[in-house]
């Protein structure tokens, strides 16, 4: 995964320009997409600039798990954890994977290399338990799997 562009308030300005006339999620998400998650002054500028209030965008901005509010490390790693994969042991997976980075769902390790992200349902309910790393599937995951996943994000 490559670094997303670093925050700044005239892309950010030039991104919503042109999103603004497909709606709020067109915004945020190319927002999102650029930086690697919504800086908290986006929020403000997307509401200005689409006449809402900051809480309407706000309000949309965390209600969809995709949109993050600090930036991610240089590879994400999410889990599943819906009830397929919970059925093929995705909790031991997901309990391991957090032993090994020394994190929770939701953080990022302290050299920035890995975000841990818990989803539910990825559409490979017949090859659970699963997971993507950097948007690339992966199935049938066993403790070894996940070990290997680990090991290559963090380079």
């Amino acid at each position: 995964m490559s670094r997303k562009a670093e925050w700044n308030e005239d892309d950010a300005a030039a991104i919503i320009a042109a999103q603004q006339d497909h709606g709020l999620l067109a915004v945020l998400s190319e927002l999102n997409h650029t930086f690697g998650y919504l800086h908290r002054d986006a929020i403000g500028l997307a509401a200005k600039a689409l006449n809402l209030s900051r809480a309407e965008v706000h309000g949309v901005a965390t209600f969809y798990h995709d949109f993050r509010e600090c930036r991610p490390g240089r590879h994400v790693l999410k889990l599943c954890g819906a009830e397929a994969c919970q059925s093929m042991g995705c909790e031991a997976l997901a309990a391991q994977a957090m032993q090994e980075l020394g994190i929770a769902f939701g953080e990022t390790t302290s050299d920035e290399a890995v975000t841990l992200e818990r989803v539910y349902c990825l559409g490979l309910c017949a090859c659970a338990p699963a997971a993507l790393l950097d948007e690339k599937p992966y199935a049938r995951l066993d403790q070894s799997a996940i070990s290997s996943l680990i090991a290559e994000a963090r380079k």
